[in-house]
């Protein structure tokens, strides 16, 4: 009996994570569909008359989840992680079953819009909450597991465009959606949140969070600054790779739009997923010698991404391509997995999911025009190359930049 206590609370921290996986798969499935399914919603949709208008259609999802993931990640951390994250799904799965319902831009627009919504509450209140679960030598590992939905998701994405030729576009978001609300309930029955100390809870019963608070915590901190720009510049060319690959891919070596997307996301993101599992294990081992582990691993991971996408600008043949992709994966996994861990080294774990909501902010903000501003060089000829460079060239100056963060002086938080 006092074995099996024991043992419980470790059990169910991983159940969190295996919980919320699928929740994370579904929401980037979505994002993904969109951009793998572009021909087949143009040619259903007349009045979306050009690849700019394209962009916009999916930079509305990114400003609006950009704006609002800092409130959502306050609501997690002032109120209630589990039910902000379950609220979020059963948003996501209404909204994701009308988009296979729109007729018009502007009805797209608006569900682009709602999704943003949805999805600016799930990932700042995911994370804390598996940070909560995961003090110590397992955080970067369970947030890797969890990061590992996104890569299955994305990667999943690239069958909507088997869909669409072998039924209709609009069937990939229906037949999700449903599945997201019956998932919901799976949540309301085996979610929970973590129950804080006796000592936590009477401190924040007698000061409770507030965004004042909040803000001043974070936006105090030299780190803080830094690590927001780090999340930022490599974040350029993820969501260059997540909305405009698959167009890339399909005009550069001729694909139809299936094997196009199913091209530009199986590669990027079966690396992803590796790399986030594999950089969990080696970030939490290197914390073991150096409270920099976290930091050193993303770092490395960036370097990565450099020269995947130098070559993905130049690449000979889809061979190449494919490997260009594969590494910029796996780069990516191990940058990615580490954002959160190494934020946990800085915040207060009642600050965790506003601050995560504020890189959020940032991050997502630059992506949306990058987004836009791939719509607009498509549109008036100036080649893809030219983007992969500029998005080298600022991942590589992120990568320096981490290295100058100072974490708090013992290196860890609880």
């Amino acid at each position: 009996m006092n074995s099996r206590r024991a043992t419980s609370p470790r059990f169910y921290a991983w159940a969190v994570v295996a919980l919320l996986w699928p929740v994370v798969m579904l929401n980037y499935l979505d994002r993904q569909m969109v951009s793998t399914i572009r021909a087949s919603i143009r040619a259903d949709i007349p009045t979306i008359a050009n690849d700019q208008d394209f962009g916009i259609l999916m930079a509305v999802f990114m400003w609006v989840y950009a704006f609002l993931s800092p409130v959502g990640g306050f609501i997690a951390d002032r109120f209630n992680r589990r039910w902000t994250v379950i609220g979020s799904l059963f948003v996501w799965s209404a909204v994701t079953w009308a988009t296979g319902h729109c007729a018009t831009y502007s009805q797209m627009l608006g569900c682009r819009a709602l999704m943003g919504i949805s999805e600016a509450f799930y990932m700042p209140a995911a994370l804390a909450l598996i940070t909560d679960f995961h003090p110590g030598g397992t955080r970067a590992r369970a947030v890797g597991v969890h990061l590992s939905g996104i890569y299955a998701g994305l990667a999943l994405g690239g069958i909507g465009g088997y869909i669409a030729q072998t039924s209709s576009w609009r069937n990939c978001f229906t037949w999700f959606g449903a599945a997201g609300m019956v998932y919901a309930v799976v949540l309301i029955l085996g979610l929970k949140d973590k129950p804080a100390a006796a000592e936590e809870t009477e401190r924040l019963r007698n000061h409770p969070v507030t965004i004042g608070d909040t803000i001043r915590s974070l936006w105090t901190q030299p780190a803080f600054w830094i690590l927001v720009v780090y999340f930022t510049l490599p974040a350029i060319a993820g969501w260059v790779t997540k909305n405009w690959l698959p167009t890339y891919i399909a005009d550069t070596f001729k694909l139809k739009e299936w094997p196009a997307g199913l091209s530009a996301t199986s590669f990027i993101q079966i690396a992803s997923f590796a790399g986030v599992l594999l950089g969990g294990i080696i970030a939490d081992y290197w914390m073991r010698v150096t409270w920099r582990g976290r930091i050193f691993t993303s770092a490395a991971g960036v370097f990565l991404m450099v020269p995947a996408l130098l070559g993905l600008g130049c690449a000979w043949s889809l061979g190449a391509a494919m490997g260009f992709m594969a590494l910029f994966g796996l780069g990516w996994g191990f940058f990615d997995c580490n954002n959160m861990p190494i934020l946990c080294q800085i915040a207060r774990p009642e600050h965790r999911a506003t601050g995560y909501g504020f890189m959020n902010l940032v991050s997502i903000s630059v992506g949306a025009v990058a987004t836009v501003a791939l719509g607009w060089m498509r549109d008036h000829g100036i080649k893809f190359s030219v983007a992969f460079e500029v998005s080298a060239a600022v991942a590589l100056l992120s990568a320096f930049l981490i290295l100058f963060l100072k974490p708090r002086a013992d290196g860890r938080c609880r």
